[in-house]
């Protein structure tokens, strides 16, 4: 009986513990990633090997190799062989591996506090290359000289040859070397070295003409003005040209892009033989591209490669990507057929053949395996919520899928183009990291994270489509509240996006959704997003639909959701609530402004309350300007819609915000005081577009407590 009465106790224990590891709800700080055992740690700085078929990756302290093609894996180098060989050279000592890159088989290097390092693996020998100003930053490394391009303040400078040469002298309202027109037009970046590593290419942009925008700094006991540069949409805009400078003859010209002098260049492109830069030059209307030749060295404009032209806009998101031996051949990405896929060019300008074509979109291309003539790219060829590995032939055209699972998976491509490794996820797979040949198709399983929330009380998450007005699927994710009972009624909460460059259901872990989101359905709500037309990856008529009219299109579709949340006996209709930040918070403002007879509840984090106050690349590609589409900015403008808030609103925004400025919802909150209208306001001082780190829990406690309260 003891015997008996001691097992029956040792399984109500461990049915006990499986019962309460099953049974974990979220805090606000886990719902962030605050809690990094919640956060899928994959492999850190997962990289090829240079001029190798061979990649590394982070494993807690070492620094892990594995071959491709034998998959043996052997420490390749660790922490602390980093910290004895800065010991050696009386070097501070890391706390973690620093973020790394290879320059050829046996050489990494790093930067540490400005200083750069070159670490040789195979002797544990350390370098110290040279030191930079305090200030420095942007750095672009050339390999494998180690010749360095980086900026300080608002000029550019190089290290090269042991020493350190300012490249600009510009007056303080001109930048060099840096990202330009507010990183649109994938542009993430200012400085482009040559093939050869003897040049460098780079943006100069004049905002002397830009008016100056001020952002207050709270933290200084008498509060300091810190203007910035911000172009708002009408107003005037930057003016930006392309310099190169030789490194030999330490010499700069200035491309000659011509007039008007406000036009956007981008998809900045070195011939493969040194002589030539390709740019892209967009008008300020951006509905007009002509890809463009110059000569390096003169500056001179040599000939137009072709041009795109839209009634609406153009949008170039990638540089020209040349075909490895060809130096005559390039691949471009344009959406001009409706879908964004590949084209074959020559360097005279004709269109060689169209690679891919159909009712999806390439998402990226990641490069070649030139022995087999292929390119290997990312495409929502077998689902608008799926982006899969693919390869098409050069010659033959015949495309075939390399990544077997389904989800949503990322690329990253050795040089010689033989195998891929891949980084994906679906709604019942967490992050997975594969190795595929692309010659072979074979796949191997480097990492399976497992499902790190297997011990949460999840939500069931399911996706669907519900159909917009003119019949198109839209797609909608919704999340069940944990312990659901088909037979209660619960409260809904809509979060909502729904602009362009966003896609928020996906099939990848949570559907694409978040832990934030999860514990919503944990606090009992239904949690449903869509995305609506003018959302990403669906093409160009889909993400079009909202030009001139932003909030029109949109609510439409929304409002389409909020009927099927209606037709379903679960879902109390009386308790209906919103919540977005960015443009996802002018749609939620605008719903709830709107339509207070069925939003009981909205919370808008950093919304564009107005457009004319947002700024010109962005704002005047999907809404022209306010001087030649005043109706559309006037449909809008929530300002004028102040007077219909009805229920419970609460405004959030950064009083640093450089993105949608603290003026758009100031400006609303006037107004509400001006009609009578109660609104409530909360800010984080000091934070910009969003609230990050430990405070973005304060941000969540903040959200959930007013629909807690509320809703």
């Amino acid at each position: 009986m003891k015997i008996l009465s001691f097992i029956i106790s040792l399984l109500l224990i461990f049915s006990t513990s499986f019962l309460v590891a099953q049974d974990k709800i979220f805090t606000p700080e886990e719902s962030v990633g605050l809690n990094p055992l919640l956060n899928p740690s994959g492999y850190g700085q997962l990289q090829w090997i240079t001029g190798q078929d061979d990649f590394t990756y982070n494993d807690k302290k070492l620094v892990m190799k594995t071959h491709a093609e034998s998959n043996l894996t052997e420490v390749f180098f660790s922490l602390a062989d980093l910290n004895n060989s800065l010991k050696a050279d009386s070097f501070d000592t890391l706390a973690k591996i620093p973020q790394t890159n290879w320059v050829d088989a046996t050489r990494m290097y790093f930067f540490v506090l400005n200083k750069l390092f070159v670490f040789d693996v195979s002797k544990k020998t350390m370098l110290k290359i040279t030191e930079f100003p305090e200030k420095a930053a942007n750095f672009s490394v050339n390999l494998p000289l180690l010749n360095v391009a980086y900026t300080v303040d608002n000029n550019l400078y190089v290290y090269e040859g042991q020493s350190h040469t300012k490249i600009t002298t510009e007056p303080e309202g001109v930048v060099c070397g840096q990202s330009v027109h507010r990183n649109e037009f994938g542009i993430n970046g200012g400085i482009f070295w040559s093939p050869d590593g003897n040049s460098i290419a780079f943006y100069r942009m004049d905002e002397r003409m830009v008016a100056s925008y001020p952002i207050v700094d709270t933290d200084k006991r008498i509060a300091e003005v810190k203007n910035e540069r911000y172009p708002m949409a009408g107003e005037k805009s930057h003016e930006v040209t392309l310099g190169v400078y030789n490194l030999s003859s330490k010499a700069t010209i200035y491309l000659k892009t011509g007039e008007p002098a406000e036009q956007y260049l981008t998809s900045v492109t070195w011939h493969p033989d040194n002589k030539i830069i390709y740019t892209g030059v967009l008008n300020r209307d951006q509905n007009h591209l002509v890809m463009n030749a110059y000569d390096a060295l003169s500056g001179e404009f040599t000939k137009m490669l072709f041009e795109e032209t839209d009634e609406k806009y153009v949008e170039p998101q990638h540089p020209l990507l040349f075909v490895p031996g060809q130096n005559n051949r390039f691949i471009w990405i344009s959406q001009r057929d409706g879908y964004s896929h590949l084209y074959l060019y020559d360097t005279d300008g004709n269109l060689i053949k169209q690679l891919t074509q159909g009712e999806w979109i390439v998402t990226d291309v990641h490069g070649f395996n030139s022995e087999t003539g292929e390119v290997i790219f990312i495409a929502t060829k077998d689902s608008p919520i799926e982006q899969n590995i693919y390869k098409t032939n050069l010659k033959s055209g015949k495309i075939e899928r390399l990544s077997s699972e389904k989800g949503m998976h990322r690329a990253i491509l050795s040089k010689s183009g033989k195998y891929v490794l891949d980084i994906y996820s679906n709604r019942e797979t967490p992050k997975t990291i594969s190795l595929i040949s692309t010659k072979t198709n074979k796949l191997k399983v480097i990492k399976a994270e497992g499902n790190l929330l297997k011990e949460y009380k999840l939500g069931l998450t399911s996706i669907f489509t519900v159909k917009a007005s003119d019949g198109t699927d839209l797609y909608c994710r919704m999340i069940k509240p944990v312990d659901f009972d088909p037979a209660k009624k619960y409260p809904v909460i809509v979060y909502v996006y729904g602009g362009p460059h966003a896609q928020m259901v996906t099939e990848s872990w949570l559907g694409g959704a978040n832990n934030y989101l999860n514990y919503l359905a944990q606090k009992g709500y239904v949690v449903f997003t869509m995305d609506n037309r003018g959302s990403a990856n669906r093409g160009k008529k889909f993400e079009q639909a909202i030009f001139r009219n932003l909030g029109k299109v949109e609510i439409e579709d929304q409002l389409q959701g909020i009927n099927y949340l209606k037709s379903l006996d679960f879902v109390d209709d009386k308790r209906i609530g919103v919540d977005g930040w960015s443009y996802g918070g002018f749609l939620a403002m605008t719903l709830k402004l709107q339509h207070p007879e069925i939003f009981k509840v909205a919370v808008a984090g950093g919304p564009v309350v107005d457009w004319k106050y947002y700024e010109v690349m962005y704002g005047e590609r999907y809404m022209d300007t306010p001087q030649t589409n005043p109706e559309g900015y006037a449909n809008a403008n929530l300002l004028d819609q102040a007077k219909n808030l009805k229920g419970k609103l609460l405004l959030i925004h950064g009083t640093s915000d450089n993105t949608v400025v603290w003026q758009n919802s100031l400006t609303f909150l006037k107004r509400c005081v001006d009609e009578g209208v109660l609104v409530d306001y909360f800010v984080y001082p000091g934070y910009g577009h969003n609230v990050r780190g430990k405070d973005r829990a304060h941000l969540i406690k903040k959200i959930t407590t007013y629909f807690d309260e509320n809703l």
